[in-house]
């Protein structure tokens, strides 16, 4: 998924800000924010989760959950 994600993160990046937690080195976030499974996308807004996937993800389900939250690009 870490792959998937560099690419959503390169093409969204003027709307998104994709950060990656090593699950090992920071054990407080896997239980503050309830992580079961590992990979595992969330989606958090004023910090707290709104959406989330866990489990490996294609890029059509990973776009589709982000897209509802992500703010209109203005015209060139």
């Amino acid at each position: 998924m870490e792959s998937l994600l560099a690419h959503v993160a390169r093409k969204e990046r003027d709307r998104l800000r994709i950060r990656r937690v090593d699950a090992d080195e920071h054990p407080e976030l896997v239980a503050k924010f309830e992580v079961d499974e590992i990979p595992a996308l969330l989606l958090v807004v004023d910090r707290k989760v709104i959406q989330r996937l866990d489990g490996r993800a294609h890029l059509p389900q990973i776009e589709q959950l982000l897209e509802p939250y992500l703010p209109e690009v203005a015209p060139v």
